[in-house]
């Protein structure tokens, strides 16, 4: 079959697939990947689940065939980098090595439409907690768990009700205090970073919580998840920066149909 029609933009950011873990929401990624494209794809890190796999193997079809749609891009032309995270960061040995056009990197710097400089990292270089204590992160990742369990219970109950995906685990998470300052310490951080690295901007992936943020003068901006809120970040051929949410997998002509709707109304699609 060939193809559908895609969405025509300049670069998407995806970060924090997973894929290795039960959570990862990859026939979504896929759906996404099918009706958007990009000249430049860039996937910010924790793409692949290393730590998940230790602990047990696990790697559906669906997961291969994000792998296999990805390479197919690359072969067709699209410039791909893959930015390394803390669940992959045993791809940090391979920096500068080429996987079927897709080359891996621990940060590099995206030249954006209109001229600014943008750091990309995964950003976990910045979180004290993954680094210093090493068995407290792990003991969060179970805890994480424990929310995606919950997570999937809420979203069969609202399937059953014919309402569309909404993430328990991620409303949860920034109605947290500590969660909420959490997030707001890490934005400094990698603010901070932009600005010793003389860019304007950061986009990065990590903490699973999408952004478009103004913080003094830099633009910090985080592509979020495919774990939750299957989110991405886009960018068009004038410079602009919008966050993608897709909801859910459609059927190839209502997809359509809705890409037709969002550019006659200059809005996103989902």
């Amino acid at each position: 079959m060939p193809e559908p029609k895609a969405r025509q933009y300049r670069s998407i950011f995806i970060s924090d697939v997973h894929l290795g873990s039960r959570p990862a929401k990859a026939d979504f990624l896929i759906d996404f990947l099918r009706y958007n494209d990009a000249e430049t794809v860039y996937l910010v890190g924790d793409i692949v689940d290393g730590w998940r796999l230790r602990r047990s193997w696990h790697w559906p079809q669906a997961h291969n065939d994000v792998v296999q749609k990805l390479l197919r891009k690359a072969r067709k032309g699209t410039e791909i980098y893959y930015i390394a995270g803390n669940h992959d960061e045993f791809l940090r040995s391979f920096q500068g090595t080429h996987f079927g056009g897709i080359v891996v990197c621990d940060r590099l710097i995206h030249k954006g439409a209109d001229g600014r400089d943008y750091l990309v990292i995964h950003g976990d270089q910045f979180d004290q907690l993954v680094h210093n204590v090493r068995w407290l992160a792990y003991l969060g990742d179970k805890a994480y768990d424990l929310a995606i369990v919950i997570n999937r219970v809420v979203a069969a109950f609202r399937r059953a009700l014919g309402r569309p995906y909404w993430s328990f685990s991620s409303w949860a998470k920034v109605k947290v205090k500590k969660a909420v300052n959490f997030i707001s310490s890490f934005q400094e951080v990698l603010a901070q970073e932009a600005r010793r690295s003389d860019v304007d901007g950061v986009i990065c992936g990590h903490i699973h919580h999408a952004a478009i943020e103004e913080i003094r003068g830099i633009r910090y901006m985080n592509t979020g998840d495919w774990v939750e809120s299957c989110t991405a970040l886009v960018e068009d051929f004038d410079g602009n920066f919008e966050i993608i949410t897709w909801t859910g997998i459609a059927a190839p002509a209502e997809a359509e149909a809705k890409l037709r709707l969002a550019d006659a109304a200059g809005v996103k699609a989902a």
